[in-house]
């Protein structure tokens, strides 16, 4: 391959404690330092490239530049993803695992959940105004575990909620976790796949039903492209791919709440006829508190960009919450501000919370319209439908724990129905 330009090198034999150390800031950091929306380091005994920025997501997400397979190290498949999900999928078995998925976002069924999200919060708000305090993260995380596992078709047992909600947040807080966070998280995806694997197998053999409009019913009767049935395990695998980042959406409810907190001149714009302004607000919010860091692909075959060269099997992080902050692509960028959404015509590329690209023949999460949906249902709720108050509580958050969420996790009282 001709010469080019050589990629700004990260000192150190390997930066992974950098990395636990300096969380989201860590591809931003040396974005800053270098000057450079791409630079080489060293993490997890590897050569690893990092890029940043829109025309980084856009090469990131061009599928034969970029694969995922083999890019999600173990300890992420262990807890989070499991094994042989779509995350990591490529070519046709990616295009058509992917129109699964996808099916699942109609129209009606975004109406559906809409309907399972309200029913869940008039039914909080009656168990809220009996409490002395509500913990709202952990009441979100319940909130959301059960409209998903409704949604879906699961059933769940009001005496399961608890346990199956843990184990949820657990997977999730087990990403950038080493120790015991990681461990509870590997633990808690066995559990749980244990238990998928158990309703698959007993709707499979008629001892369960499900409307066939569900995520239960499409996956566990979806043929991969040689027409066959999924493995028992890998539709419980994708079955969860559908649960938990429903689960995870307690995260951006609870900094909602901590946004409205922290900017009341947004309350009197969130009004009963002010679409336009809820969706910004929550575009926002999805922008600007941290949620996911960075996301991670393998070079398919050896290309130049930007005069350097990517050689096929480099790992590539394409930096999340960088692009999302960056200077270049946002005007005061560390600044909650929804406005910046009124009439906003950005690209797949430059607003990447939940992943970038097309959501069809990309990679893009397929979810991310029912995150929308059921945080603009949430903020209605907390806007328009009930009062409390914000007692005196740390509600810093950390940019090195990932992911992130107020230290308290948000506690408000005197729950009263309006």
């Amino acid at each position: 391959m001709t010469s080019t330009n050589q990629i700004p090198r990260d000192e150190g034999l390997d930066l992974s404690l950098s990395l636990l150390s300096e969380g989201y800031q860590f591809i931003p950091n040396r974005v800053r330092r270098f000057n450079s929306d791409i630079f080489q380091t060293r993490l997890m005994g590897q050569k690893v490239i990092c890029i940043s920025g829109k025309e980084a997501g856009e090469v990131f997400y061009d599928p034969e530049r970029f694969q995922r397979k083999g890019a999600a190290p173990n300890r992420i498949r262990e807890s989070l993803f499991g094994e042989a999900g779509v995350q990591g999928l490529d070519g046709s078995a990616h295009q058509h695992r992917k129109d699964l998925f996808m099916s699942l976002m109609t129209p009606q069924s975004l109406s559906v959940l809409n309907d399972l999200t309200i029913e869940q919060w008039e039914m909080a708000i009656d168990k809220w105004e009996k409490m002395d305090k509500v913990i709202l993260f952990e009441e979100a995380e319940l909130i959301m575990c059960q409209v998903a596992c409704h949604f879906a078709g699961v059933p769940l047992w009001a005496k399961e909620l608890t346990r199956r909600t843990k184990d949820f947040s657990a997977m999730i807080d087990a990403f950038g976790a080493a120790g015991p966070r990681h461990w509870q998280g590997r633990l808690a995806r066995n559990r749980s796949e244990r238990w998928i694997e158990y309703v698959i197998t007993k709707f499979r053999t008629g001892k369960m039903s499900a409307d066939e409009n569900t995520a239960l019913y499409k996956i566990a009767w979806h043929e991969d492209l040689n027409g066959k049935l999924l493995s028992v395990k890998t539709a419980a695998v994708e079955l969860l791919n559908i649960l938990r980042p429903i689960v995870a959406i307690g995260r951006y409810i609870t900094f909602g709440a901590l946004a409205l907190h922290q900017h009341p001149e947004t309350h009197g714009k969130l009004q009963p006829d002010a679409d336009n302004y809820v969706q910004m607000f929550v575009q926002e919010v999805r922008r600007f508190y941290p949620f996911g860091p960075f996301l991670g692909a393998r070079v398919r075959r050896n290309f130049t960009w930007k005069e350097h060269n990517f050689k096929k099997g480099t790992l590539v992080l394409l930096d999340i919450y960088g692009t999302n902050h960056s200077p270049k692509l946002w005007e005061n960028p560390d600044s909650f501000w929804p406005e910046r959404f009124h009439d906003w015509k950005g690209s797949p590329f430059d607003f990447i919370p939940q992943g970038g690209g097309d959501y069809h023949k990309g990679h893009r999460c397929a979810g991310e319209w029912i995150t929308i949906e059921a945080m603009k249902t949430s903020l209605e709720y907390l806007t328009k439908h009930m009062e409390y108050e914000v007692p005196e509580q740390n509600l810093s958050y950390s940019m090195v724990r990932m992911p992130s969420i107020p230290k308290s996790r948000f506690v408000i009282k005197n729950v009263r129905r309006k």
